[in-house]
């Protein structure tokens, strides 16, 4: 019988050899963030893979320069550690077009005290006769060396088929009595917000271990981080998104990247945590990022962070701000929570479950009509009938005497109608009209 859990495969080496791009290759998809500067993977991240019928679980760390002072490195090291306890086997990418570096002989050093099977990829060997630049690499004293370029798609095969040749194999399961029930799917959820407003606290929060780096540096986060959690029965898969800036001032490629993945992640969740900092309330920038959700039509939870760090302040008070510079999001649900402390954040939890079953709610053409017969408003537009297109949004369409849309103010009220009539909490609601 298959172990249920794969074994874990780590990709480690120096900042900006190709770890990213070769750990999208192996899974099939842009699950990294693939550029030229140095350093733009920091968290640890994980996709399943397969090869030749043997499953495995595969980490990108972030770049490691042992012995550096600065913070985030020393962080990318310490993330790099979590990973390698749990490796099956670790790929030490390196980059073979280049010297062998100091940082690749202290990393080797590294590696080899850990005690765990180590492959050297050399990167970047995409004609063969550059095959020959990967044989000096075997000076680093590690006999499994493989010419690979991760870009191409050229020796990855090979590579695998040595790094796995232990894994066990998936076997088809036997026939059961009883066919098993489909394991239900997890709600996927994206933190979203500012940077620094302690998004990555609140994903360690929520999972219980130290999943994402958290530093006082804004913009440390850029890939998306996720992690599945179980609680209460359900399922819940969780990414940290990068903090998204203004346009204006994403100057860096990697920081644009980091927001164009953002808004990829929000539009594949199901809910979005919008997190709200106590201390500095609520911005324009607040407004900005919480718009890319509500278009998206994702269910939003305001999730407002560092409330132990504000001193006799209202409750009431700070939601009647959110009310005032977030109208559009009237049918978010609002926590006050403090990642840090890990107060509050347990509530979450439930809200989503919450939230989620709102946006998958279906009402019945029936019970629309009825709903319809029951309406009473003033206007100079006849609807004739209701009916439910889709769910997560709720979207309706609404059949009328008019071949133009309804004006704001009537969608408006027959949205709040639907809402006090069906529920709809944490979920937008989309109206379209057509003409009978």
């Amino acid at each position: 019988m298959t172990d249920p859990t794969p074994p874990t495969v780590v990709i480690v080496g120096r900042p900006n050899v190709g770890k990213s791009t070769l750990f999208n290759a192996i899974i099939g998809q842009r699950r990294s963030i693939v550029g030229d500067e140095p350093g733009i993977t920091r968290d640890r991240i994980h996709g399943k893979a397969e090869h030749r019928h043997r499953p495995f679980e595969l980490i990108d760390t972030g770049g490691i320069i042992p012995n550096d002072e600065e913070m985030i490195p020393a962080n990318i090291l310490k993330q790099a550690r979590f990973a390698l306890d749990q490796a099956a086997q670790v790929i030490f990418v390196l980059d073979g077009r280049a010297e062998i570096t100091g940082t690749d002989r202290e990393l080797a050093k590294i590696l080899r005290k850990i005690g765990k099977p180590v492959t050297l990829a050399v990167n970047k060997i995409d004609v063969p006769k550059r095959e020959v630049l990967a044989h000096e690499f075997h000076r680093l004293g590690f006999p499994d060396v493989f010419p690979v370029s991760a870009e191409h798609r050229l020796g990855i095969d090979e590579l695998l088929s040595h790094v796995t040749s232990d894994f066990p194999t998936q076997e088809a399961p036997e026939e059961a009595a009883e066919p098993a029930a489909a394991p239900k799917r997890p709600i996927r959820i994206a933190i979203i917000g500012r940077p620094n407003v302690g998004k990555s606290t609140l994903l360690n929060a929520l999972v219980g271990e130290e999943r994402s780096i958290v530093s006082p540096i804004a913009g440390t986060t850029r890939d998306a981080v996720d992690e599945t959690v179980e609680h209460g029965g359900a399922r819940f898969t969780f990414v940290d998104t990068a903090g998204i800036r203004r346009k204006g001032k994403t100057r860096l490629m990697a920081e644009k990247l980091s927001v164009v993945m953002a808004r990829k992640h929000i539009e594949s969740s199901h809910v979005v945590l919008m997190v709200l900092d106590a201390t500095e309330g609520v911005l324009g920038a607040d407004a900005t990022i919480a718009g890319y959700a509500h278009e998206e039509g994702r269910c939003v939870i305001l999730v407002v962070n560092k409330w132990d760090a504000v001193r006799g302040a209202s409750k009431k008070a700070f939601t009647q701000q959110i009310k005032d510079e977030l109208k559009f999001l009237d049918y978010a649900p609002i926590l006050f929570v403090s990642a840090k402390q890990s107060r509050g954040t347990g509530e979450i939890f439930g809200k989503i479950a919450e939230v989620y079953e709102s946006a998958s709610k279906r009402v019945t053409t029936g019970e629309l009509n009825r709903f319809v017969a029951s309406l009473e408003f003033d206007v100079d537009i006849k609807i004739y009938y209701i009916t439910q297109a889709s769910v997560r949004p709720p979207t309706f369409v609404v059949f009328t005497d008019k071949s133009r849309n309804m004006h704001f103010s009537t969608e408006r009220f027959l949205i709040n109608r639907l809402r006090r009539q069906f529920g709809f909490a944490g979920t937008p609601v989309v109206i379209r009209t057509k003409r009978r």
